[in-house]
């Protein structure tokens, strides 16, 4: 117990040195609360508080206040705006400041199709609602519906009804909220670029955010970000800190979308209040009702201080995810429920350990998930949902004769369509499972619906996908057996750059330009690629003549730069880049025949080309090029992957020669900053009449 506790004594001291546990209480004491919180851990008990009070339901002019004794919850009606929230002593958590509908709220941004400039992000609803009804009420659970028809007499509103709801259970320190977004048939087309749940906080009190073990801090104000503060960088959602109001922060870059994360990953996040040792959190037991699948990246808490739950989002793969609807095109779908949970802790104790305690009751909500509480029934319990299990396995005859387990690989469940079709889906669900080391998974929890089986496996090229269209039931358990993937291969490996894992992590990634930085990710290898303003380091360590990457004796992840970029000019303009991989052929492969298949897999693209040539950069038309793909935006937003492209090159063996051999990868669209493209991973197979001679 004693080796456990000093764990997570160490583990907060590291996360900021200025806050010290020792300070707050001695080592008996500290080693007790420790003890006891990692017993509570490892039961799964929560360590909220209790109270003896029924539910109340408070009718206000204009408001109704839930109140359970713990905490109250304040919602405008027929709005549905979350207007305050009192806690353990704090009037209100939220922002007092501004208009109530801007304290919390659910919003969407929409389009009629084709009736907004392409430059311009839509319209902004705050989904004000226009009906409030009780749905449940009892001593140990209030459930609220604010809902909205569509007015079809109106040439101004989003066609979709929408039904927000709010439930607040007997000695729960939080409360949940879930939407029921819907549209009939016969309805007119319509974009939908947004969907979130976000609650702006007290920035007299909230000043510490936590996303993650190692990924918290205490953060600017808001204010700082503003001019003269402030000075906006090379986008609007980048200023560097010029006279923060804590001098600790200046100089520093802020950007909300250095705290963006992958949807695999939120599962909690949120704020502390270290003078109150109140915390702000936002959880998310399963992410099945969220877009584009487990590697989809969405923004979560930042600078405001703001919290946010996005459900759909166009971010880090742009217009593809636009979720449209054609003329008549019916829809439902539900998004949530979400955990909205507020803790506290005695003054003595160290308020950063209020997210080790967040953490925990994170794992109570998967626990519980589906919840069985939910009223509308639209959102089933588990005894109206179905599994499927199976065990996946990779063929690879170069590498082994005997089919390999697909250990750490994701296999998932999505509407049906092709090949990695479920990175741009967005209007369904989405079920996703790790493999265990053996490659067996399962998928629980799966609503009904039409689905096909896709996966993705760490350390091979390409994706699976099962054409068999499973109707998934109540109450239905699929086993699949052994499934086997084929990744795309045509012989052997003469040479690879990278590791197919769809990210461009392994690459060299260049300090940040030390007048430009966030300090939270200094030191960091791991979030190297977080900093601002990497895309210019490129020029400045290639200022007159692009990459040129040999394959004998190079190292990838020292020589080959994690982003293939414009370089801007004396002029302001940018130019292309060409990047030239070099490799010899011995003279043991001189009398091969057939075509040599060059494997390229991007890990993303932003308004780019990728063209391919050999040998003669005079070419033209290049061997192979991409057309302009993507519009991830991965570059500007601190990313390390966006949507994954994967390309097979046929290089003619005449295009070779015996001895050097020069492969040129040219990017030529060059009109900003932010257009490149980032490579998961390269690699040459030879002709298959030659894998005998290569394994020899």
């Amino acid at each position: 117990m004693f080796l456990l506790s000093s764990h997570v004594f160490q583990l907060v001291t590291t996360i900021d040195q200025r806050r010290h546990l020792l300070r707050q209480i001695g080592w008996i004491a500290l080693i007790i609360f420790l003890s006891l919180f990692e017993i509570s851990n490892s039961q799964n008990q929560s360590d909220g508080p209790e109270s003896t009070q029924v539910l109340q339901l408070h009718y206000q002019d204009g408001h109704v206040v839930l109140d359970n004794g713990i905490f109250q919850l304040t919602l405008s009606t027929p709005e549905g705006f979350v207007t305050g929230i009192q806690y353990n002593g704090i009037e209100n958590v939220l922002a007092y400041t501004g208009h109530e509908d801007d304290r919390g709220y659910w919003d969407l941004v929409w389009n009629f199709p084709g009736k907004t400039d392409k430059k311009t992000k839509g319209t902004l609803d705050r989904i004000e609602a226009t009906k409030m009804e009780v749905i449940t009420q009892n001593d140990d659970q209030i459930e609220l519906s604010f809902s909205r028809k569509w007015n079809a007499s109106s040439k101004t509103s989003v066609p979709v009804n929408i039904d927000k709801r709010f439930v607040m259970q007997r000695n729960s320190s939080g409360f949940y909220s879930y939407a029921i977004f819907e549209r009939l048939e016969g309805w007119p087309a319509v974009e939908l670029d947004n969907i979130r749940l976000a609650f702006k906080l007290n920035q007299d009190k909230f000043h510490y955010m936590a996303i993650s073990d190692d990924r918290q801090r205490y953060m600017p104000l808001p204010e700082d970000r503003t001019p003269p503060r402030g000075q906006p960088l090379a986008y609007p959602e980048a200023v560097q800190l010029l006279d923060p109001m804590e001098p600790e922060f200046k100089g520093e870059v802020d950007d909300k979308y250095a705290y963006s994360m992958e949807s695999k990953d939120i599962k909690v996040h949120g704020w502390i209040s270290t003078n109150d040792s109140v915390g702000f959190w936002q959880i998310t037991p399963s992410n099945e009702f969220r877009s584009a699948g487990p590697l989809k990246q969405f923004l979560g808490s930042h600078v405001g201080p703001t919290n946010l739950a996005i459900f759909h989002s166009t971010h880090y793969v742009g217009a593809e995810l636009i979720m449209s609807f054609k003329e008549g095109e019916a829809w439902k779908k539900v998004f949530g429920p979400v955990f909205i949970y507020l803790n506290s802790f005695p003054k003595r104790v160290d308020p950063l350990l209020l997210w080790h305690q967040a953490k925990n009751q994170t794992k109570i909500e998967e626990e519980k998930w589906p919840y069985n509480f939910t009223a509308s029934s639209d959102f089933p319990a588990s005894d109206r949902r179905g599994s499927v299990s199976g065990r996946l396995l990779v063929r690879e005859r170069y590498i082994s004769s005997e089919d390999i387990p697909a250990n750490g690989s994701y296999v998932g469940l999505a509407a049906p369509g092709h090949v990695g079709s479920w990175q741009k889906e967005c209007k369904g669900y989405q079920f996703w499972s790790k493999a265990d080391e053996k490659g067996y998974f399962s998928i629980k929890n799966v609503r009904s619906g039409r689905y096909n089986l896709y996966a993705f496996v760490p350390g091979f090229i390409g994706d699976y996908h099962k054409e068999t269209v499973f109707d998934i039931s109540p109450g239905s358990n699929i086993s699949l057996g052994e499934l086997v993937y084929e990744p795309p291969r045509d012989g052997v490996t003469l040479w690879e750059i990278g590791v197919p894992d769809r990210t461009a992590a392994e690459f060299y990634i260049p300090e940040p330009n030390p007048n430009f930085t966030n300090k939270l990710y200094l030191n960091r290898a791991d979030n190297k690629y977080r900093q601002y303003g990497l895309w210019e380091r490129y020029a400045e360590l290639y200022p007159d003549q692009d990459m040129v990457y040999n394959v004998d004796v190079d190292d990838y992840s020292k020589n080959w730069f994690f982003m293939q970029v414009t370089r801007k000019q004396p002029d302001g303009g940018y130019n292309g880049t060409t990047w030239q991989i070099k490799f010899l052929l011995d003279d043991k492969m001189k009398n091969f025949t057939g075509n040599f298949t060059l494997r390229i897999a991007l890990a993303t693209s932003n308004v780019a080309e990728l063209q391919v040539r050999v040998n003669d950069f005079s070419v033209d038309p290049p061997l192979f090029t991409t057309g302009q793909i993507g519009k991830d935006n991965t570059i500007a937003r601190h990313g390390i992957h966006g949507l994954y492209w994967l390309y097979s090159v046929n290089m003619p063996s005449s295009s070779l020669r015996q001895g050097k051999n020069t492969i040129y990868l040219t990017q030529p669209l060059a009109k900003s900053p932010f257009q490149g493209l980032m490579y998961d991973y390269i690699r040459l197979e030879c002709p298959d009449s030659v894998n005998h001679i290569t394994r020899s």
